[in-house]
């Protein structure tokens, strides 16, 4: 049994052995120096900071570049595309090379102000109702047309990634659950719309009672030593600032519930293609470890070292 045992161990380690060489073969040259063959980011060389400079600069858009894309001769981003759009729209259309809806982005924006500006010069001569409130419907058919446009700009956006995160994203910001529904997470709007109606509702209740009070304090001040009323004047005070706190908590609660919306669908984008195996298997292996910091010796290489490997599949 001894004899065995001890042939065995020989034998195990004598294929390590072979194992470490034949791996660290691959990485070796003849000149003593080591070729870099880990993931990216495991090591850091001057040649992969000049691809990282260059890569970083390649991210960013010039006003040159971006009416090259226009022009259908590079690409961009969908954040850069929204971005135009922002500025200019109907850029969005022409990058998705769908000019033909121009005519509707620029004629229903042109044609609501024109609209607008028509009926706010009857309602300063007449002083109407009816103008008054045909000039802010104008002002409102304005402000939709350019909501489409940027609506139609991003989910035109032509992308080999789907769910594409970024698109959930700014699906998101225009129109809460809207992402949700792009990644098919459907069970997240009625959280999100329920969230906003309570805080909604909080809102316009303490808004209500903080208006309510402010009057009373009003009246009050304004009667001065004649005041007899059932609150005193310090009561009002206290109660008018407290709903106008609680008032501005609502907003701020509002404001978070959007935000969140937002993050909630960036994050379920990209988790869309995780990969979630019932397999939970626990695998040791050697393997020769790349440093993360890269370190030189006197003999002007990266050193490395022999180790084991272990990957946690769950």
């Amino acid at each position: 049994m001894y004899k065995f045992s001890k042939t065995y161990f020989y034998i195990t380690l004598l294929a390590l052995s072979i194992l470490f060489v034949s791996q660290a073969k691959g990485q070796i040259r003849t000149d003593g120096a080591f070729i870099n063959t880990s993931p990216p980011g495991s090591t850091v060389t001057n040649e992969n900071q000049q691809d990282s400079a260059v890569a970083y600069k390649k991210s960013s858009l010039t006003f040159k570049q971006y009416f090259r894309a226009l022009a259908h001769k590079d690409s961009m981003k969908i954040s850069h595309v929204f971005a135009g759009s922002v500025i200019l729209p109907g850029t969005a259309q022409i990058y998705n090379r769908q000019a033909w809806k121009l005519p509707i982005v620029y004629g229903g924006i042109g044609g609501f102000i024109g609209g607008a500006v028509a009926s706010n010069i009857k309602y300063q001569r007449s002083g109407n109702t009816s103008d008054k409130n045909m000039r802010n419907l104008m002002i409102a058919g304005a402000a939709a047309t350019y909501y489409w446009s940027l609506m139609d700009g991003v989910i035109s956006f032509k992308s080999v990634t789907k769910p594409l995160p970024a698109r959930a994203t700014l699906l998101s910001a225009l129109l809460p659950g809207l992402g949700q529904a792009y990644n098919g997470d459907y069970w997240h709007i009625p959280i999100f719309y329920g969230g906003f109606a309570i805080s909604g509702y909080c809102w316009a209740f303490n808004q209500k009672q903080y208006k309510r009070y402010r009057n009373m304090y009003i009246d009050a001040v304004a009667q001065g030593e004649q005041y007899e009323g059932r609150i005193s004047i310090d009561d009002m005070i206290w109660y008018r600032d407290s709903y106008r706190r609680l008032r501005d908590y609502s907003i701020i609660a509002t404001g978070l519930i959007y935000i969140l919306n937002i993050i909630d669908s960036n994050v379920f984008a990209h988790f869309n293609d995780f990969d979630i195996d019932d397999d939970i298997s626990l695998k040791v292996s050697p393997a020769v470890i790349e440093p993360i910091v890269p370190i030189k010796n006197n003999y002007n290489y990266y050193s490395q070292s022999v180790g084991l490997s272990m990957n946690l599949n769950f």
